[in-house]
């Protein structure tokens, strides 16, 4: 729901539509407005191109070359670094999410994508583990703090709607965060960050509730680790694969020696 929420497509293709039959804008109208017929239906196009990242890309060029004063720019650089991501090409991804940051510096959906690629993407034995992951943190934090002053950016989505959102965008920043500790072998600060991450998400979310019984058998800490196993075994909603990890992590932990693989 949260990348939805935040992409502002809704709001984007509701004003292109009310361009297109030439009906007035809505008084003091929020987010993007298109400025032209042209421009509506380079809009268009990027909306028909969703699902296929060669397609994406191509409609987001059309959109940022043809019209540089686009107010959605910073929405098709976005969508344009996620398609990258879809085509497993992090090199460019990386670059169209810096470029929507220098767009639109508080940004959540580029900041969290940015963290979350130097948590998931850096190894203990890269050279440049301590730089990326410090450049992981530094992007969680920033969307930690982007999150508290971030405005609603479309009145159609209702307020819990977006509370909820705001909760999940924080958990997301705390669990990259864990995953960077986890990545330096820093077990109690990882479970400390996961726990949080499961605090603070606006619902269950098992995946960060199996890396913080995998950090916390990781330190030692097995029966902790056993009673979040517990929780995880015992949810009905939670998917087997994670269920699975659970019960791997809980044997370790049952066992007391060793460590098990970590839920990354």
């Amino acid at each position: 729901m949260k990348r939805i929420i935040l992409t502002g497509i809704l709001a984007l293709f509701t004003g292109a539509a009310c361009l297109m039959a030439q009906a007035p804008a809505p008084a003091a109208p929020k987010g993007p407005q298109p400025k032209s017929k042209a421009e509506v239906e380079a809009l268009q196009a990027l909306q028909a191109a969703a699902g296929d990242p060669d397609k994406t890309i191509a409609a987001c060029e059309n959109l940022i070359t043809k019209f540089a004063d686009t107010e959605f720019k910073a929405i098709a650089l976005y969508m344009e670094a996620t398609a990258y991501e879809k085509k497993k090409d992090n090199e460019h991804m990386v670059i169209f999410a810096e470029k929507v940051l220098e767009v639109a510096p508080q940004d959540l959906q580029s900041t969290l994508l940015l963290a979350k690629y130097y948590a998931i993407n850096t190894r203990e034995n890269d050279l440049d583990k301590e730089e990326r992951l410090t450049k992981g943190e530094k992007y969680a934090n920033a969307a930690m703090a982007n999150v508290k002053v971030a405005v609603k950016p479309n009145p159609a989505i209702s307020d819990t709607d977006w509370e909820d959102a705001k909760k999940d965008f924080t958990a997301e920043a705390y669990n990259d965060i864990g995953l960077c500790n986890l990545t330096r072998k820093k077990y109690d600060a990882a479970a400390t960050n996961f726990k949080a991450a499961v605090e603070a998400n606006s619902r269950p979310e098992p995946a960060y509730m199996v890396r913080t019984a995998s950090a916390l058998q990781a330190a030692g800490k097995n029966d902790e680790a056993i009673v979040w196993c517990d929780k995880i075994i015992a949810d009905a909603n939670a998917h087997p694969q994670i269920k699975g990890l659970a019960q791997t992590v809980r044997a370790a932990a049952v066992k007391g020696g060793g460590k098990a693989p970590e839920a990354k």
